[in-house]
């Protein structure tokens, strides 16, 4: 067996199951579960549609760099999302089965095991893909502390120079799961002078870019603020986005990766081996969802009325604000994050993922501890129900 599965840590919904072992919740109160980010808005009607009216194409083999159709819808959102002149659906777009998958592989095409000591920079917390990628690619993670003091970012300029030195790839997170967080355009030039004086990639995990709460102000992207300094060939610069999120479809399992061509070469040449392809009858539903805005704008107006009326109840006894952008609050906690999670359950059937199980020890210091995630993914009035029932929790905390 591969002898680097043996450094891989449970996952955090694994942990969770064992934190709740033996726990009998009350049978009158229905449970709420807030604790993975699996939107539960419908999916779209007319993307169900496209889906169906495209069985056909479960007869053929799907092309690894996926129809000319898709990459030029992703093509065409990217230019008109971020404002970029032109997007090269040939050499600069490649459809994934989702952006998890995509993450894990990329690290196993980048990394060169051939040089020892190779680094991968996470934020911590972080979305756990990043690490298991890392560590099975044969490279030593490096976790980057995201701490309330810095508004939950990552400072860059606190990695040693010795450490740069190793590191092939940097994990970047905007908006930050679970802190919301979304990196400045400072932030994101400084990381491209990093990058290109260490030689580093960039993957960046823009999963949520599309939740956010100002219409008139959606958060930059990583190819945005590369273009805004020049670096229209987005060197060493892969952006990974999805449909989960932006339009309630988590089970088409449909994203891409756009950004610079020498590195989206390599993925695909890598990518033909793997053996991924996107199934043609989920292509042709993600070409309609990519083509159309309306329902986003919708899906968005659902989230702000769930932040609305849900953070302020919270906020009256645990230290929390409205994220950036994204869906979670990231809460911290009057007492242990895994106590507070485990007998919130017991005692009002609500269920949070803590903190600590998002993060690792760096610095002494396991940033996600103390905190608990809660994913206001229910529909508002459960989301709001949770919200007054974790208010009473606290309560009997004092």
């Amino acid at each position: 067996m591969n002898p680097y599965l043996d450094r891989l840590q449970p996952y955090p919904f694994e942990k969770l199951r064992a934190l709740f072992d033996g726990i009998t919740p009350p049978t009158d109160l229905k449970l709420i579960r807030l604790s993975i980010g699996e939107p539960q808005h419908p999916t779209p009607q007319f993307i169900m549609q496209a889906l169906t009216d495209n069985l056909n194409g479960l007869a053929s083999y799907p092309s690894t760099q996926g129809s000319e159709a898709l990459r030029g819808a992703i093509a065409g959102w990217l230019e008109r999302r971020y404002g970029l002149p032109k997007v090269d659906s040939a050499t600069q777009v490649l459809p994934v089965n989702g952006s998890r998958e995509a993450l894990f592989a990329f690290a196993q095409c980048v990394i060169d095991g051939s040089r020892p000591g190779a680094k991968v920079l996470s934020p911590n917390p972080f979305y756990q893909i990043y690490e298991g990628a890392a560590l099975l690619a044969g490279a030593e993670p490096v976790f980057l502390n995201n701490l309330p003091e810095n508004r939950f970012g990552s400072d860059f300029d606190a990695v040693p120079e010795s450490v740069w030195r190793d590191v092939q790839l940097v994990f970047v997170c905007s908006p930050g799961n679970p802190t919301g967080r979304v990196l400045s355009q400072d932030e994101w030039a400084r990381l491209f002078e990093l990058s290109d004086r260490y030689n580093f990639v960039i993957a960046a995990d823009e999963c949520y870019s599309e939740i956010y709460f100002d219409d008139d102000a959606p958060p930059v992207g990583a190819l945005q603020a590369a273009q805004r300094l020049g670096r229209s060939d987005f060197r060493n610069l892969v952006m990974f986005s999805s449909l989960s999120k932006r339009s309630n479809v988590p089970g088409m399992r449909s994203g891409f990766v756009a950004g610079d061509a020498a590195v989206i070469k390599a993925f695909l040449r890598y990518r033909t081996y793997h053996g991924c392809a996107m199934s043609p009858a989920i292509q042709a539903a993600s070409v309609a969802a990519w083509n159309d805005e309306a329902h986003v704008v919708e899906n968005r107006r659902l989230y702000r009325e769930k932040f609305d009326q849900a953070t302020p109840i919270v906020a009256r006894h645990l230290k929390v604000e409205r994220p950036d952008a994204g869906f979670y609050l990231w809460a911290r906690t009057p007492i242990p994050d895994t106590e507070f999670a485990r007998r919130l359950q017991a005692e009002y059937n609500v269920t949070v993922l803590p903190g600590s199980f998002l993060a690792r020890q760096a610095n002494g210091v396991n940033p996600g501890a103390g905190f608990v995630r809660i994913a206001l993914v229910a529909d508002t009035a459960e989301c709001v129900e949770a919200a007054e029932r974790i208010a009473a929790f606290c309560q009997t905390l004092k």
